[in-house]
C-alpha cells in the first residue's frame, strides 16, 4: 500500500463498503469502541479497510464516510509519516509480536498526541501476539489514554485468548458472493471463468487471494497435481506423486489433493453443484467412478492425518511419512 514517494495509496474494494460503514455508523452515533478486532480470511482486504477506518478516524473534518483529504491529519496520513499513527508488526525475522513491542507502544502512548488529535494503533496480525504480549496489551485496553484507538485484524480467530476477545467489539469481514469475486477478477485480467471460480473456492472466496493463487507458480502446480491424478486413477502408480509432495509448497498440495477427495465424494452423492475444483469435473468423475465411498474416506482420513503429523509433530521424516501414505493408498486399491 506504500509507493515508491513513501504516499500510500488505497485500492479499494467493493465489498469492504458495507462494514466500513457499519463501523463508522457506531462512531458517528455516539456508540464506537475504543478497540476494534476485525476477522478475515486472508486475502479480502483487511489491512485497507483497517487503514481506512484509522484515515477517518484521524481526520479533523470527515464528510460522512468519507475524509477530507486537505486537513494535516489526512496529509500526513497520505504520506505515510503520522506520528500518532502506530503500526505494530513482529520485528525482522521473528514469527511472534513479544511484550517488547507491547511496551515500547505503551511508552508510545503516554505521551500527549503531536497532532492535539487522536492515537491510532494498528495490529494487523493479533493472533501473532505471545501471551504475555496479550497480558501486557489488556492494561491498556482496560484503562486507555483519551481519544486513543485500536484497531486489531486476525486470520486465525480461534488462536486469540479470550481475554482479548472479550475487551474487543467484534467485526467479521466475509468473503463476498462469489459473484462479486468473479467479477473483480474478470476485471483483473482473469478470463478463464473456471479457473477463477476453482481458485476463488480453493481461498474461501477471498479474491485477493484467488487472483494471486492464478498469477503464481502454485496454479501449474495445481494443474500438473491433477494431471498426476488423473493417471494415478488410470493405473495406480502413487508413487509419482511423491515429488509434489515433497515440493516447498507441500501444504498446498495435500490441501488442493484432500479437496479433489472431498469433491469426489460430492460427486457419488449427486452434489455436483457444489464442487471446489469445477475446472476439474473430468477428473472427479473419473476419481469418483474408479475409487469407492470406503475408499475415498480411507484415504481421505489419511492425509487429513498425515497433514496433521507434518504440521505438529518437530522433526519429523516428511518423506518417510509421505511414503508410507502412498504406499497405504495403493493397498487400499
Amino acid at each position: 500500500m506504500v509507493n515508491g514517494s513513501g504516499r500510500m495509496k488505497i485500492h479499494w474494494y467493493p465489498w469492504l463498503t458495507n462494514l466500513y460503514k457499519k463501523i463508522l455508523l457506531s462512531y458517528q452515533i455516539g456508540k464506537g469502541h475504543h478497540a476494534l478486532l476485525l476477522h478475515s480470511n486472508q486475502g479480502n482486504g483487511q489491512d485497507v479497510l483497517i487503514y481506512a477506518i484509522s484515515r477517518w478516524l484521524m481526520c479533523k473534518n470527515p464528510n460522512g464516510i468519507k475524509c477530507c483529504r486537505t486537513c494535516r491529519n489526512c496529509i500526513l496520513m497520505k504520506s505515510n509519516c503520522h506520528p500518532d499513527y502506530h503500526v505494530i508488526a513482529p520485528d525482522k525475522g521473528n514469527a511472534h509480536i513479544g511484550i517488547e513491542n507491547v511496551r515500547v507502544l505503551i511508552e508510545m502512548l503516554r505521551r500527549c498526541a503531536f497532532q492535539d488529535g487522536v492515537k491510532i494503533i494498528s495490529l494487523m496480525h493479533s493472533e501473532l501476539l505471545t501471551e504475555a504480549a496479550v497480558n501486557a496489551l489488556l492494561k491498556i485496553l482496560e484503562e486507555p489514554p483519551d481519544n486513543t484507538y485500536f484497531i486489531l485484524g486476525c486470520y486465525s480467530y480461534l488462536r486469540l485468548l479470550p481475554t482479548l476477545l472479550s475487551r474487543c467489539c467484534y467485526w467479521s469481514l466475509t468473503s463476498p458472493q462469489e459473484t462479486v469475486g468473479l467479477d473483480w477478477l474478470k476485471k483483473h485480467g482473469i478470463k478463464n471463468i473456471l479457473h477463477a471460480s476453482s481458485a476463488l473456492r480453493l481461498c474461501n472466496g477471498a479474491p485477493l487471494a484467488a487472483q494471486c493463487l492464478l498469477e503464481s507458480k502454485c496454479w501449474q502446480l495445481r494443474l500438473h497435481l491433477c494431471a498426476l491424478m488423473l493417471d494415478v486413477v488410470v493405473k495406480s502408480n502413487f508413487f509419482d506423486l511423491l515429488p509434489l509432495l515433497c515440493n516447498q509448497n507441500n501444504d498446498n498440495v495435500l490441501c488442493w489433493l484432500i479437496s479433489l477427495l472431498i469433491d469426489a465424494l460430492k460427486w457419488q452423492l449427486g452434489m455436483k453443484n457444489l464442487l471446489i475444483n469445477i475446472d476439474q469435473k473430468k477428473l472427479i468423475s473419473c476419481i469418483a467412478v474408479n475409487w469407492t465411498t470406503k475408499i475415498l474416506h480411507d484415504q481421505l482420513k489419511g492425509w487429513i492425518q498425515c497433514r496433521y503429523y507434518l504440521h505438529n509433530i518437530n522433526g519429523i521424516n516428511k518423506e518417510l511419512l509421505l511414503l508410507h501414505q502412498l504406499f497405504n493408498c495403493m493397498q487400499s486399491n
